[in-house]
């Protein structure tokens, strides 16, 4: 199995949890998102993956991107530990916080949009910043009002789910960004269970090989 990824890719950090927690062997293979222009635009990745975007997993004749499609996959081959739930509404529930993270949340504040406020709209890093502010508040105020009536140790209850996968990620770079995380009660108690697990600890980006 081969893991493209990058040390401070959400996406990629949400994959690497995945994997972690399922105690599954794997080739990791950075790509460097800003040295030499972007690693993700060269030819040959660009080949593997058209989107030039990590993260990329291959296992055997199988090429995937998008991390929540990854991860599912790895959870249905590999189900223990289980990542959604049996029951219907259950495993939608876990499914819409983990879109409301990774599909509301995220993209907002990826690389590449914010390259495109500062580089083509020529915005200032004040304004940038401003930007990343308000939409990481707009997304985590209601995400907390959300897991005020899910959570318990995690986002779901007791146990991990895809929902946590993403969460842990989204708030190491919002504590990047400088967002203050004072008021996002639920949001915090989770993370903080979820530091405690060995996988989650494993995948933070500064235990990553390519981390500088």
């Amino acid at each position: 199995m081969k893991f493209y990824g990058y040390w401070r890719s959400s996406a990629a950090y949400r994959v690497r949890i995945a994997l972690n927690l399922k105690q599954l062997s794997f080739e990791n293979l950075p790509v460097h998102l800003v040295k030499n222009g972007g690693e993700q635009h060269s030819d040959s990745y660009k080949a593997l993956n058209p989107a030039e975007l990590v993260p990329t997993l291959v296992d055997s004749d199988i090429s995937l991107n998008q991390s929540l499609a990854i991860i599912e996959y790895l959870d249905e081959m590999y189900p223990q530990p289980a990542l959604l739930p049996q029951e219907p509404a259950a495993k939608a529930k876990v499914r819409a916080l983990a879109q409301d993270i990774a599909c509301d949340i995220h993209p907002l504040n990826n690389l590449r949009v914010l390259q495109y406020l500062t580089g083509t709209l020529a915005l200032s890093e004040t304004q940038k910043q401003e930007w990343i502010i308000h939409w990481l508040h707009t997304g985590f105020a209601a995400l907390d009002k959300r897991l005020s009536l899910t959570a318990g140790q995690f986002c779901f209850g007791n146990d991990i789910t895809l929902a946590d996968l993403c969460l842990v990620p989204q708030v190491y770079n919002a504590q990047r960004f400088s967002l203050d995380m004072q008021s996002y009660e639920h949001i915090n108690n989770v993370v903080h269970h979820c530091n405690q697990v060995a996988a989650f600890a494993l995948a933070a980006p500064e235990q990553q090989p390519d981390a500088q």
